[in-house]
């Protein structure tokens, strides 16, 4: 599952459908919440390892489960919005989706003991605390009673309109607009003992239209005061009606978090305000770029120097004519050289986009007061005139920032689905650690993923939708099956092949006997022994399968690994060749249409799959050709004698019913011929066998 430079890589479908798969829900992989109250829209807003907690917000309600068992007594508030604010929503005209309501859009640790919420209120944001105790043996979650404080600033009046947001120091920063119709957002901070300060006020340089999608706080040096706060959304471009130029960019922007707003200029507003292009994008073999600017979700993956987290974003693409999804990786050294860079200038009789190559003021726009380029400055109110105003006009960086390598890590197209979240692990295995990408995906179901949680402690992944909460175990070695083969080329840095069983790997039960090759997956060399002993114990059986001469029919054969590339080889008189007719033989990656058949297919057919230069066989199919006017015949006596439709739990009875005629016309012709029917060998198929049960014959 190798691509670029990502070693393995999961897609996690929406969680609507992953709740119901067969293959989780056998291995007793995923845990979907089980309680049901009347609310949707479920979303992770925070989560506590240290209690063991994961706190939900949904409409009208708040959750507070066990990590280690979702279903274990969960703790569950119901806070719904004002019934006068919600009539007073409906005269409004909103709500016709169900819209005014409370939908809970904001959980933030406040101290120990209580956690800080927001939520829509029904086009009217509201805050309160929770009391959840002092551990989580306590048991207690609760609102403070007789509290309710203002959102806006906070949190989104509209549930449709995305805002983010992070408590910092006891300051609430957020990406959210503050009005009624969403015309107005910004990037706040409210709360705490920093003076309350915004972006610029309906100016489109500095925000057009955001979706925000991402902050976080990211230290740029030794020095506190250098700390900066990141943030990851994508705005309508100011070129969009400029021929090619995109509709829509996708951006990453940051502030200093020791921001006080201007003195004379810029009162109250950011006054280190900075934004920069977020390029993912693709070359085609015609030699066309093609971007992926909406950017979707980010996930900042730490590293051991906290100033260098690895930032991860999932895009996909704005137009109508080529739909796609892509992951690209940034590195923080890259972010910081475009942010040090030249800032952008509109210039000239078409305004075009330059480098400035005037005067840049002192201090450099976007440096923080007391850090480390400005330790003679207390504060951004000590800022000069000219700083301040050429921020207030050139918020925007000349350079994009590009990904690791210029390229992405993973691109989907031709699909009908896009991707919507991003969880990314680190697993420790025997050749080394790999990065493992989990990518929850959305359009056209009716449930995308909203967000996801790994939980690397208690090895789990959390997954949230419109319509529930699901928890998955990150070990799903038992979906390989019970060969070494299998289990080594599945390449899952989560499993190892114990001698018997394709079972968890961790570090704390490494032994010897474990084989694990998630770089190469080799099993010639890492499952010598094995393999051979379990061909021999259980055998590949042979599946007997009928068709009609001129009809066509589907062998089935589907591949445990997406790499495996497959082979059918036609067996007959004792000679086996590749089954390669063009135009009578269509190959799918279910397996293989015989488009018309003749006599002449029937035979033995072989399914081989060769992967990393290993070859096996997944199927065999002995394929039996019955003859037209036989069959014809037969099916006439069949429905002659069932002249009524068959009900939907009975439709394989006339099928039935008609290989049994075959047959049975089939061994007259040959008793007329003088074989006997008692001479020739007899073979059974235990799934028509079984179906013959089912009918009743």
């Amino acid at each position: 599952s190798m691509l670029a430079t990502v070693d393995y890589f999961l897609f996690l479908f929406p969680v609507l459908l992953l709740c119901h798969s067969s293959e989780l829900m056998d291995t007793r992989t995923a845990r979907p919440f089980s309680f049901s109250f009347n609310t949707s829209d479920y979303r992770i807003l925070h989560v506590d390892p240290d209690q063991g907690r994961l706190y939900l917000g949904s409409r009208e309600y708040l959750v507070s489960l066990d990590m280690q068992n979702i279903n274990k007594e969960p703790l569950i508030i119901h806070w719904p919005a004002p019934a006068q604010r919600k009539g007073e929503c409906q005269m409004t005209g909103k709500g016709r989706h169900g819209e005014c309501a409370n939908f809970v859009r904001l959980i933030e640790p406040w101290n120990r003991t209580h956690l800080y919420t927001c939520g829509t209120g029904a086009y009217k944001p509201i805050c309160t605390f929770i009391n959840r105790g002092w551990k989580a043996e306590d048991y207690l979650f609760r609102l403070v009673p007789g509290y309710v404080d203002s959102g806006k600033g906070k949190c989104s009046y509209d549930p449709n309109q995305e805002n983010v947001a992070a408590l910092i120091n006891g300051n609430l920063y957020a990406g959210v607009p503050v009005d009624f119709m969403s015309t107005d957002p910004g990037i706040f901070r409210t709360m705490g003992s920093r003076p309350a300060v915004r972006s610029e006020q309906y100016d489109s340089k500095w925000l057009n239209e955001p979706v925000f999608v991402h902050m976080k706080q990211i230290p740029d040096s030794s020095e506190k005061n250098d700390d900066k706060l990141y943030f990851f959304f994508r705005e309508k471009s100011l070129d969009s009606g400029a021929g090619a130029s995109p509709s829509v960019l996708a951006r990453v922007g940051r502030v200093c978090l020791n921001d006080e707003g201007g003195q004379k200029s810029l009162v109250n507003k950011w006054t280190t305000f900075l934004k920069a292009r977020l390029v993912c994008s693709v070359m085609g073999d015609d030699g066309v770029e093609t971007f992926f600017d909406e950017l979707r979700d980010m996930f900042i993956q730490p590293t051991q120097d906290e100033r260098n987290p690895v930032v991860y974003g999932v895009f996909s693409t704005s137009g109508s004519v080529f739909k796609g999804s892509a992951v690209c990786v940034y590195s923080m050294a890259d972010i910081r050289n475009v942010f040090n860079g030249p800032f952008a200038h509109k210039h000239g009789h078409n305004y075009q986009w330059t480098t400035y190559t005037g005067k840049i003021p002192y201090p450099r726009p976007g440096t923080c007061p007391g850090g480390t380029f400005t330790p003679g400055l207390q504060s951004t109110k000590e800022f000069s005139d000219e700083a301040v105003n050429f921020i207030r006009a050139h918020p925007l960086m000349y350079h994009p920032v590009y990904p690791i390598h210029k390229r992405p890590l993973v691109v989907r197209s031709g699909v009908d689905y896009r991707f919507t979240t991003i969880a990314v692990d680190q697993v420790d295995a025997v050749d080394g650690r790999y990065e493992v990408l989990f990518l929850g995906t959305g359009e056209p179901t009716p449930a995308p993923v909203k967000t996801l949680y790994i939980s690397a402690k208690r090895q789990q992944l959390y997954a949230s939708s419109e319509a529930g909460l699901t928890q998955m175990s990150l070990h799903r070695c038992g979906v390989y099956g019970k060969a070494c083969s299998d289990c080594c080329l599945a390449r899952d840095p989560y499993c190892a092949w114990d001698g018997e069983n394709c079972c968890a790997f961790t570090q704390a039960t490494k032994r010897r006997s474990r084989r694990q090759d998630v770089k190469h997956g080799d099993p010639l060399r890492q499952c010598r022994g094995y393999n051979a002993k379990g061909n021999k114990n259980k055998p590949l059986q042979e599946k007997v399968q009928f068709g009609v001469e001129g009809s066509s029919t589907f062998l089935e054969c589907v591949p445990r690994s997406p790499q495996a590339t497959i082979k059918w080889l036609y067996q007959r008189d004792g000679r086996r060749k590749v089954l390669n007719r063009d135009g009578e033989v269509l190959k799918t990656p279910q397996g293989v249409l015989l488009k018309t058949l003749t006599k002449s297919d029937a035979g033995l057919y072989h399914c081989l799959a060769t992967e990393n230069n290993f070859k096996h066989t997944l199927a065999r199919v002995s394929l039996r050709i019955l003859d037209r006017d036989i069959a014809s015949r037969s099916r006439h006596k069949v429905y002659q004698q069932d002249p009524a439709p068959p009900t939907p739990a009975l439709l394989l009875e006339p099928e039935m019913r008609l290989i049994q005629q075959y047959c049975k016309s089939y061994w007259e012709q040959l008793t007329a011929g003088g074989n006997s029917q008692a001479d020739l060998p007899k073979r059974t198929n235990r799934r028509h066998t079984d179906a013959l049960k089912a009918s009743g014959e």
